[in-house]
């Protein structure tokens, strides 16, 4: 099956997933501005990787702008994020980047990346510092609020290869 990963990355984690799956799968890889410029009708499978920005898969829109167009394609969608897998808030945000349409015909992943802040557009960076300053003040913190306030103070990485395993399920690999 001819495929394609094309990818939106901001430090570097989805990219990594992106190239992963494609080595994988045997797929072009390309950056989202490069496959805006491409005629994408020769593949049977489209894969968009983007990373995870409040609950909202970045430059989704563009994906999903194209659905219709992409009628009769194997559609993936992944979403990279700083976020654990086991994370009880990943199924919901990965549900709400799709209608109920959209996803009978997109199968959607997530994928732990990490935070890298010296990759960070500044931003991106003050945003994730006004948010950790924010839930340090706040009393009474949960228990995942107070593992998130860990995670999120310093960069760190969690990928894995692995996670990359039902994406490729998905694709018949």
């Amino acid at each position: 099956m001819k495929t394609i990963v094309i990818y939106n990355s901001q430090t570097g984690f989805t990219k990594r997933y992106a190239q992963w799956i494609a080595d994988a799968a045997g797929a072009d890889c390309l950056a989202l501005s490069d496959a805006k410029k491409k005629n994408l009708a020769a593949y049977e499978a489209i894969i968009f990787g983007g990373w995870a920005c409040a609950g909202s898969i970045s430059k989704i829109s563009w994906f999903k702008g194209n659905i219709e167009k992409w009628a009769g394609k194997k559609l993936i969608a992944f979403c990279v994020g700083g976020s654990p897998m086991e994370s009880p808030d990943i199924e919901a945000a990965m549900k709400r980047n799709f209608n109920e349409s959209e996803r009978k015909r997109v199968h959607v992943f997530y994928c732990p990346g990490g935070f890298n802040y010296e990759k960070m557009s500044v931003p991106s960076k003050l945003m994730m510092k006004i948010f950790v300053k924010t839930l340090k003040a706040k009393k009474d913190k949960t228990e995942q609020e107070q593992e998130m306030i860990k995670m999120i103070s310093s960069s760190y990485d969690i990928s894995d290869k692995k996670y990359i395993e039902p994406i490729l399920q998905c694709l018949g690999r």
